[in-house]
């Protein structure tokens, strides 16, 4: 069988009926196309399947012994905090074991048993006290909701801080031990969170869909709540913010999480998979159909969240469950200016020009073209021929070719107050593609705007870029078929990324000025990265926006590197990345993971050695 292939029958034949009724749901939810798309998504084989890869990640019996004979200079009580409410006995257990074995323990557990009538659950909450101090517990008079019985949860907490813990899932042995390493090294951090993956079985788990997680993105999370799961706040920021809500329960976490990141002076993501979400039939892990009250709670969430932030956006629904879209207005009609380098390719120019006049639906545009040492006759009659037009001005460069160069110059003709630079080898698709990336640019706090990009034969050219990949930077789910959204749906949703690409690239005029333009040096290569990376460092957010989508025939004009003239360059550029980028690409990118690959561009696990 060829590699990556699916065997459909022995996967069908291996179903429970309570997964063909799952499936069905699906099917008649999004379709019969997109379904199969995300079903081939789910079940395709892993490049490094994450079961041995698990095994050999998690610490050795050795290293979890000399955890525990730390001496700790911070030691901090963390106050795990359990609404628990008709809890399986077996996995009642295993999440109170889960806290004993912990290699930190200057820890305690607080539930709340919203099941008051439950004998079961109430003689395994006294037995596990009984035995450990650490174990509190009390009874509620009835079950008031998910929001209400963590508040009563909460209220018995004594800890500095506080971690939210569901009724049946677990911790992994060194998840406090982290924590508190954590803290130890930045003891003023106010929130914390991890990664986590899913488990399965009774007895014997099976660890499966690892959700490795980037730093603090406030983009994603108003695309999704990516953070979720394992959750530590300080407590004196949780008395400030208040508890849950009951008015968001189903996403009551979801709005937790916003009102804490938005209150916290330092937030803090630890790497590691600490955090085992168990799936079974009633819990949204496995079965988000089950509660979709639940996702119009978090679209509130993120309602409010904007308005808190003094955004204005409008919040809908994507056909995947718990992930939203963010749609920002534009607030008046400011010029943009559309700049394209052009050295003949008269074939490309037309068709990108073409598709800008005809497809856009925002009009308050012009186009720039610097013309750059073309020798044919028929660029030159094209130039004539769009002459005329009102929107379009043509610019010349005469030296040779440095895409940062003409770029700067460009931009100091430019009139309008933001800048799309754009390559000549592109086709727009999306109509309303200024009026998206103009919604983003225009916020406060924001600098650079991207798209995500297709090749003519409909896979994806570009959805990101991830400082690290292929040695100093790279294009995300390269290759990939265009209705696919890849992991996590990471390339479908708007995020917060390092970099994007230029070949089609907003930039407020303010921004691009402040950190003087592209970078000379860079002529070809990187000059996008690293102009997206000094944006950063001013504080800027670089959005990967995916509602903006064009075709990008890839730089046909401009060829290979194939003199060695060339080759050298490149490898000069290179080398001044690495010089200028040294401290970033050997700590990593903040919007990637330590634990994914730097060799494939699919967000595949890094093969353990």
């Amino acid at each position: 069988m060829p590699k990556g292939k699916i065997e459909w029958g022995r996967l069908i034949s291996k179903m429970s009926p309570y997964t063909i009724q799952k499936g069905l749901r699906y099917l008649k939810h999004y379709g019969v196309k997109e379904f199969w798309v995300r079903l081939h998504e789910r079940f395709e084989p892993e490049e490094v399947p994450y079961g041995p890869w698990y095994e050999a990640y998690i610490p050795t019996r050795e290293e979890l012994e000399k955890q525990k004979k730390k001496k700790w200079k911070y030691n901090p009580k963390i106050s795990i905090i359990v609404p628990a409410y008709k809890t399986p006995e077996m996995f009642l257990r295993q999440m109170i074991d889960s806290l004993l074995v912990q290699t930190y323990e200057n820890w305690e557990l607080c539930i709340a048993n919203a099941s008051p009538e439950d004998a079961s659950m109430e003689y395994v909450l006294k037995e596990y006290a009984k035995k450990d101090s650490r174990i509190l517990w009390k009874k509620l008079e009835e079950n008031k909701g998910i929001a209400e019985n963590t508040n009563a949860a909460f209220e018995m907490a004594g800890g500095e801080f506080v971690g939210l813990l569901d009724h049946d899932d677990l911790l992994a042995p060194n998840a406090l031990y982290e924590i508190a390493e954590a803290l130890e090294k930045e003891p003023d951090l106010d929130v914390l969170y991890t990664d986590e993956d899913k488990v399965r079985g009774d007895e014997i788990l099976e660890h499966f869909q690892p959700h490795l997680k980037p730093d603090f993105n406030i983009d994603l999370l108003r695309s999704n709540n990516y953070i979720c799961h394992f959750f530590v706040v300080r407590k004196a920021l949780l008395e400030r913010v208040g508890g849950f809500r009951k008015e968001y329960d189903g996403a009551q976490d979801y709005d937790f999480i916003f009102r804490c990141t938005q209150a916290a002076g330092k937030i803090h993501h630890i790497p590691e998979i600490l955090y085992h979400w168990r799936t079974h039939q009633s819990s949204t892990a496995d079965n988000p159909v089950s509660k979709l009250y639940a996702f119009e709670a978090g679209k509130r969430a993120i309602e409010e969240n904007l308005c808190q932030n003094g955004l204005v956006g409008e919040v809908s629904h994507t056909k995947d469950y718990g992930f939203y879209r963010v749609k920002y207005p534009v607030q008046g009609e400011p010029l943009v200016s559309i700049i394209i380098p052009n050295k003949d390719a008269k074939e490309d120019l037309e068709k990108c020009i073409c598709s800008v006049l005809e497809k856009s639906t925002y009009k308050n545009y012009e186009i720039l073209i610097v013309e750059n040492n073309s020798t044919g006759e028929e660029i030159f009659h094209y130039y004539k021929e769009i002459s005329e037009n009102p929107h379009i001005r043509l610019l010349r460069w005469k030296r040779e070719f440095n895409y940062s160069a003409i770029n700067n110059y460009a931009a100091k003709k430019a009139k309008g107050e933001y800048l799309l630079f754009l390559n000549n080898d592109t086709e727009v698709i999306t109509p309303d593609w200024i009026e998206e990336l103009l919604g983003f640019c225009q916020r406060p706090g924001t600098g650079i705007v991207g798209a995500r990009l297709y090749f003519g034969d409909n896979t994806i050219q570009h959805a990101g870029t991830i400082i690290g990949i292929g040695g100093i930077a790279g294009h995300m789910f390269t290759g990939m078929e265009r209705e696919r959204s890849g992991y996590m749906h990471k390339a479908a949703l708007i995020q917060d990324l390092s970099a994007v690409t230029a070949a089609c690239m907003m930039v407020k005029r303010q921004v691009f000025e402040e950190v003087q333009g592209f970078e000379e040096q860079l002529s070809v290569a990187f000059n996008d990265v690293d102009f997206c990376l000094r944006v950063r460092e001013k504080e800027y957010l670089v959005v990967y926006n995916p509602y903006v989508e064009l075709y990008h025939y890839e730089s046909k004009s401009r060829g290979t590197e194939d003199s060695k003239e060339k080759v050298r360059r490149f490898q000069s550029e290179i080398e001044f990345m690495r010089c200028r980028w040294e401290t970033l690409l050997k700590k990593g990118d903040p919007y990637y993971n330590k634990n994914l690959s730097l060799v494939k561009w699919n967000y595949s696990l890094k093969p353990k050695d």
